[in-house]
């Protein structure tokens, strides 16, 4: 069997220990940047992995990720963060870790092994057709994501599988099959550095495109951000205000009408004449802002003409 990419060992490794400190951070800075490069390749990939979650979150599905390791480290953390971001339900948002929560304190490598546990993780869930699960392994063949795909294709459930080995096990049968072609590690097969920061990578672009299909970003800006926080009200109010071209006043008011959603509110501060105008607007284009903006600038011109 040919050696993993993941496990290889890097061409300028040799004598590493014995180099001066800014001389291997230097290396292991060019390792990321290398391992980030590595990501490109993978745009068409990732845009149909996109596509696909997309569309199970319009059907009503769930986005289940299952990983082990650091992998699940970069899978919890992009998962976290979808609710508050793109204002996507958190019950729409399922993380399956080898060794469960217990994992965030203490992560032993013995739970990446165990493919049981992760058919009964996804199966605890029902997974069916509207969902789409996603199985992160650095080596392409670690037991439990693969056990976790093989278990929720059974269950009819979409598929996507990311891995950094061409030709990685866990391709074989997944929906969309996402390669991340990292060079071999500073330190020779320590995924969670260069491999790592790929997953995490490909794993924000897979979701912020997943959120751009979904109505939620509009001209750059997060129209469908959850604002709980100080810094977050004063993000929504300046969204508001930057695309309604309304002054600031205007933006915080609509923002109290509409409880803070801020496309509602970007609908109101643009004219629209109340929240039921603005929600009827935003459902009858599925969420997405610049097709109800539209409707509402010609419905003025009507009125005026």
């Amino acid at each position: 069997m040919p050696q993993r990419q993941t496990e290889m060992r890097h061409a300028a490794a040799e004598g590493l220990d014995m180099r001066a400190p800014e001389t291997v951070l230097a290396l292991l800075a060019q390792g990321q940047a290398d391992a980030a490069h590595s990501v490109e390749s993978a745009v068409p990939a990732l845009a149909r992995g996109a596509r696909l979650a997309a569309d199970s979150l319009l059907a009503g599905g769930r986005l289940i990720y299952a990983a082990a390791g650091s992998s699940g480290l970069m899978a919890l953390a992009d998962a976290l963060e979808l609710p508050g971001t793109y204002g996507i339900a958190r019950d729409r948002i399922e993380v399956v870790l080898a060794g469960g929560a217990d994992a965030l304190i203490n992560m032993p490598g013995g739970p990446e092994d165990d493919g049981e546990a992760a058919e009964k993780a996804i199966a605890a869930l029902m997974p069916g057709p509207a969902d789409c699960v996603i199985g992160i392994t650095a080596s392409g063949q670690t037991p439990f994501p693969m056990a976790a795909l093989a278990t929720a294709r059974l269950a009819g459930a979409k598929t996507i599988a990311i891995a950094n080995n061409e030709g990685a096990p866990i391709f074989a049968g997944a929906d969309v099959a996402i390669c991340l072609p990292t060079p071999p590690e500073v330190i020779a097969g320590s995924t969670r550095m260069g491999a790592g920061t790929a997953q995490k990578i490909a794993l924000n672009m897979l979701s912020t495109m997943m959120a751009v299909h979904l109505g939620h970003v509009h001209d750059g800006f997060m129209v469908n951000v959850v604002a709980d926080n100080l810094k977050l009200r004063e993000r929504a109010a300046r969204i508001v205000s930057t695309i309604a071209g309304a002054d600031k006043q205007v933006a915080a008011s609509a923002l109290e009408d509409s409880a803070g959603a801020v496309k509602p509110a970007i609908l109101i501060a643009a004219g629209a004449q109340d929240l039921e105008k603005a929600t009827a607007l935003i459902t009858a284009h599925r969420g997405h802002l610049r097709p109800a903006l539209a409707e509402l600038a010609r419905d003025e011109r009507k009125s005026l003409g």
